[in-house]
């Protein structure tokens, strides 16, 4: 029996690749958003209906083209919030919505089977929607359990007298609100707050448009009968960097003046953000001297539960979190799973076993020490080399291991990074490097004990994420792991083919459900359907 299968959020194909290594399905349609992404998708899947942007798919018009749709894949982006991302200048992440369209697709296809797939966070409370304009008659949503959340929009040591009418005018306003580009300037400042070389650097690099814009500012403000808060605090902001740049005022005072408008901008983009998004705000408030927007949310999943398992659409949700060291990867990865089947199918669906178990665990050696003697290319040019066959190859390199070798591509690497190379040994990272070999970093103690990871030859690797932006480094070579290193860690095999910018082929990679995990759960499911049909 061959089953319809949908891909949704498929990225560079890893879930896909899993489930059509079964031999049992028909990847009728995928979508995608990012472009090279969806180049490697097309080129190793040959998909006709790849569509760019899931919010626009009319799943009728599918329906009618290829017939009904068996099981829907995929992993929606859902980031969530939490007081502690609540600094950050934009509140609702536009991914969470990217959840309902999954849940869309499911209701208006009304798949066999569903398998939807994230990072094992979305387990948390982190993980919410916050309650919207038109969920207020919506009774399934508003008989969720609901937590009352505070938006911190300023924070106590900027908050001024009246701010709220302030900020609420300020939306529409001209002279309030910056520019964007003025506001990405001012921004990259308070970011090197901490680290006065590289705020003149960035100061240097913008200071002759700036000052333009600056002395604007304060003649605006000046020829203004009565100026505002806001107003006042900008044009003092527009001075102190001025006179900063003429050496005549500190770098505390500097950053002080940039820190209270930058803020303040801060609040009116999120207030804009609250607006435009439709949240339900139930009052803004002073709480300890911060203005706060007062809203409500509710957990991810409680939301995917109250409209799958109930009329009309009567899923049995299976949830749970697994490893994809278990099933043969030679990394530890965690990735929350959850099944959906048709109730009127009365079958229970019962998680694949683990394969592998402690002690047995395959290792980045058994990935990739076949290769190493390989030079890897430095630019992407579509180039390949001819592997001599390995005969006596066994486990993961007879599995993985091809007659061509793409993508073998890294960094070509500068000096600083060949010192900090050099000087790391098997296991060690960023953190165990000596305090001159760090001073690139604006916070070195904050850095991730993932950046600059030696791996080690005879232990899986951790989490594979884009491995160019946390610079892991081969086992053995003074060198960074290349995309094909990194694709094998996946389970990638050699014939499976990536494309676009070197960038977007390692973050290809690292988006990826690693292709055995993806086919344990595959084969579990197939299972559940073909006894249903019996």
């Amino acid at each position: 029996m061959i089953y319809n299968v949908i891909d949704l959020f498929a990225g560079a194909g890893g879930l896909s690749l899993g489930f059509k290594q079964t031999g049992h399905v028909n990847i009728v349609a995928a979508a995608e958003n990012n472009p090279n992404a969806r180049k490697t998708y097309k080129r190793n899947f040959k998909v006709e209906r790849l569509y760019s942007d899931v919010r626009l798919i009319d799943y009728k018009e599918l329906k009618d083209a290829v017939g009904s749709i068996d099981i829907v894949i995929g992993g929606p982006p859902c980031q969530g919030f939490s007081n502690a991302n609540r600094q950050h200048s934009t509140i609702i992440s536009m991914n969470n919505r990217l959840v309902k369209e999954y849940v869309r697709a499911i209701c208006e296809l009304q798949p066999q089977a569903f398998v939807m797939e994230n990072v094992a966070m979305l387990r948390s409370q982190i993980h919410r929607f916050f309650l919207e304009e038109q969920d207020i008659d919506n009774a399934k949503i508003t008989s969720l359990p609901l937590s009352e959340d505070k938006i911190e929009i300023l924070p106590k040591y900027v908050n001024f007298d009246n701010s709220i009418t302030f900020l609420n005018n300020a939306q529409s306003e001209i002279g309030l609100a910056w520019a964007e580009s003025f506001y990405k300037t001012i921004n990259v400042l308070y970011r090197y707050r901490i680290n006065r070389p590289k705020f003149d650097a960035s100061l240097k690099k913008y200071q002759k448009r700036l000052i333009e814009k600056l002395e604007e500012i304060i003649r605006l403000t000046t020829e203004t009968k009565d100026p505002n808060a806001i107003q006042h605090n900008d044009s003092e902001m527009a001075k102190s960097l001025l006179q900063y740049i003429d050496g005549k005022s500190t770098f505390e005072q500097v950053v002080a003046r940039i820190e209270c408008s930058i803020l303040v901008q801060r609040a009116i983009l999120k207030i804009k953000e609250l607006s435009e998004n439709e949240i339900h705000v139930f009052g803004y408030r002073e709480d300890n001297g911060s203005l706060v927007a007062i809203v409500k949310s509710y957990s991810v999943l409680d939301y995917i539960r109250a409209i799958l398992e109930n009329e009309p659409y009567n899923y049995t949700l299976n949830e749970s979190t697994l490893n994809a060291i278990h099933y043969g990867a030679p990394q530890r990865r965690e990735r929350f799973i959850i099944v959906g089947v048709k109730k009127d199918l009365n079958r229970k669906y019962i998680f694949p076993e683990a394969q592998f178990k402690e002690g047995e665990y395959r290792t980045v050696h058994d990935a990739i020490s076949d290769i190493q003697d390989i030079e890897p290319a430095t630019e992407v040019n579509g180039n390949y080399i001819e592997l001599e066959p390995h005969p006596d190859a066994v486990g993961l390199e007879k599995e993985l291991r091809g007659r061509l070798l793409y993508n073998h591509i890294t960094t070509a690497t500068r000096e600083t990074a060949m010192a900090r190379f050099k000087a790391l040994k098997s296991g060690e990272n960023f953190h165990d490097l000596d305090p001159a070999l760090k001073t690139t970093y604006s916070n070195a103690e904050r850095t991730q004990n993932t950046i600059y990871m030696r791996l080690k030859y005879n232990e899986p690797s951790g989490t594979v994420v884009n491995v160019r932006k946390s610079m892991w480094i081969h086992p053995e070579l003074d060198r960074a792991v290349s995309i094909r290193e990194a694709a094998r860690l996946q389970t990638f095999p050699d014939s499976f083919i990536f494309e676009g910018t070197k960038d977007s082929q390692y973050q290809q990679v690292g988006n990826a459900v690693p292709p055995y995990l993806a086919k344990v759960i595959a084969e579990s499911v197939l299972g559940i359907l073909s006894h249903a049909e019996a």
